[in-house]
């Protein structure tokens, strides 16, 4: 529990991050004056987060998982300074991308360092734990993240660059636990770092996002958009052809692919991530865009999915504890997960919030029963040897997943918004009452000359509006929305699928070290 006590410290600062950041987006894209824009400040995260959590994998292995969980807090803490400081969206993005370098360490290195010292059986009694610091980070980093955006200043500094620079303290306190407490044991494994292949995934995933983010302003056959496409499938290609060449050197060692859990698990593991970051980056925007609230009060309307999250993973810990049985669980949290992006994508303006609320419990009970079985399953079935990799393989595969995921959708989101809002507008305008609204405020009437005439860069506009004037603009970002929910479904419903031919291994009663040291008394 005391080595613990610094795993829990360090992910706690990576989850309170995502949940502040989450819930302050609208306000932070406001001020910059880039709504549009968002996706590159949550994306350029994801990328620098997905690509470096295998090469902290590989190095743990070499140096030690201490020194690079410092390492990791450290980058987190010089990139949360940054992003206070940042003037622009693009420059928020660069400096989210450093936070990245450091969030992709903190995650599977604390689960790493788990499955070293905890065997497989007792292991998921500890996962509520874990789950205990993502709940508590959900509860409290909504509400963080929405009383530092909604405060104008805070200590001389706008609010809402508070939301990174909260992090510091967090940060330096972690740095001071985790290198007083966290000491266990390392046998040193000599790897070549492969590099090359860290840049061939750079080149095979940048590009292809770039365009998932730009392609709707680009037009998605324009030959920009295909000479994206054309690089990223190249980088690919050499990825795959470094890490054959690599052999258990590579990034990912390709022979671990030929191992049915890891590649079924982490097959499942990118689709969640999809469905997951979809309905993640889309609930927050309905509920302050379509529903007006406030963000701090969309923190708390978040709490139902938490709880669902944390009551789930702990009920399935405690089942897998005693029975040694798991695969259900990953079965019941996809069907689950698949049935509230439908239900999400049924939502509209007037939809009361409770059961909003209802369908965000019911999403959190499905995320609950997957995160932590998947990683469990992938992780039992590994040599030790491996451990440091097939632990960062879960995090990669779902962050990639995520990354894919949010790029997509919000330009799903933000290529369909217009056209409903404008398809909104001729119909209301034909409207009596909308007219006279209209007549009642001759400022917004010359906004709408011209379309939409309307920047939806910046949604403040909305707050104070006529209702009637804000109705189409509401149902336009609303049927938007449920857009990106739907298509979440149906990409939910491949892991629901999948999910099916996962096969169940007996747990192990033996933790990763203990694993290492029998295998040296044969080996003697």
């Amino acid at each position: 529990m005391t080595i613990l006590s610094g795993l829990l410290l360090g992910m706690f600062l990576a989850a309170l991050d995502q949940m502040i950041v989450a819930s302050a987006m609208k306000t932070i894209a406001d001020q910059l004056h880039g709504q549009t824009l968002q996706a590159w400040a949550t994306t350029a995260y994801l990328i620098t987060a997905t690509i470096t959590t295998p090469l902290y994998g590989k190095l743990s292995d070499i140096y030690g998982r201490k020194p690079m969980y410092l390492a990791a807090i450290s980058l987190f803490l010089i990139g949360s300074l940054l992003a206070g400081i940042a003037t622009s969206m693009y420059e928020l993005a660069a400096f989210r991308a450093v936070q990245g370098l450091g969030a992709g360490g903190l995650m599977s290195l604390a689960f790493a360092i788990m499955a070293d010292i905890i065997s497989p059986r007792e292991r998921s009694k500890y996962s509520a734990y874990f789950m205990a610091v993502f709940g508590s980070a959900s509860v409290l980093g909504p509400v963080i993240g929405g009383v530092f955006a909604g405060l104008p200043t805070f200590l001389g500094v706008t609010g809402w660059r508070w939301v990174f620079l909260v992090n510091v303290p967090i940060a330096l306190l972690a740095l001071f636990v985790v290198a007083r407490v966290l000491n266990i044991p390392h046998q040193r494994v000599n790897h070549r770092i492969d590099f090359g292949g860290a840049i061939a995934l750079t080149v095979g995933l940048v590009p292809l996002l770039i365009v998932a983010e730009q392609g709707r302003e680009w037009g998605w056959a324009s030959v920009t958009s295909i000479a994206m496409y054309v690089i990223g499938a190249l980088g690919l290609v050499a990825f795959v052809w470094v890490e054959n060449r690599m052999g258990d050197e590579a990034l990912l060692p390709m022979r671990m692919f030929r191992n049915h859990t890891f590649s079924l698990g982490n097959a499942i593991n990118f689709v969640l991530g999809i469905g997951m970051f979809g309905g993640m980056v889309s609930i927050p925007l309905y509920l302050q865009i379509v529903k007006g609230v406030t963000p701090t009060t969309a923190g708390l309307m978040l709490l139902p999915m938490t709880f669902g999250i944390m009551s789930a993973t702990a009920i399935a810990g405690k089942v897998t504890s005693k029975t040694g049985r798991y695969r259900m669980f990953p079965i019941i949290g996809a069907g689950l997960m698949t049935i509230a992006l439908f239900l999400l994508s049924s939502i509209g303006t007037d939809t009361p919030s409770w059961l909003v609320m209802v369908y965000m419990f019911v999403m959190g009970a499905g995320l609950g029963q997957c995160m932590q079985t998947l990683l469990l399953a992938i992780q039992n079935d590994a040599e030790p040897r491996d451990m440091g990799v097939a632990t960062a393989s879960a995090t990669f595969f779902r962050q990639i997943g995520g990354t894919v995921g949010t790029a997509v959708f919000l330009s799903i989101l933000f290529t369909t918004v217009g056209d409903k809002i404008a398809s909104g507008l001729q119909s209301a305008l034909q409207t009596d009452a909308f007219k006279a609204a209209l007549a009642q405020n001759p400022e917004f009437a010359k906004m709408l000359q011209g379309g939409t005439g309307v920047d939806i860069n910046n949604t403040e506009f909305l707050n104070g509006l006529d209702p009637v004037l804000a109705k189409p603009f509401l149902d336009g970002f609303s049927s938007a929305i449920d857009t990106v929910f739907l298509t979440g479904g149906i990409v939910m419903i491949v892991a629901f699928v999948l999910v099916w031919f996962l096969r169940e291994k007996p747990l192990s009663t033996r933790s990763g070290l203990e694993r290492v040291a029998d295998a040296e008394a044969i080996a003697v």
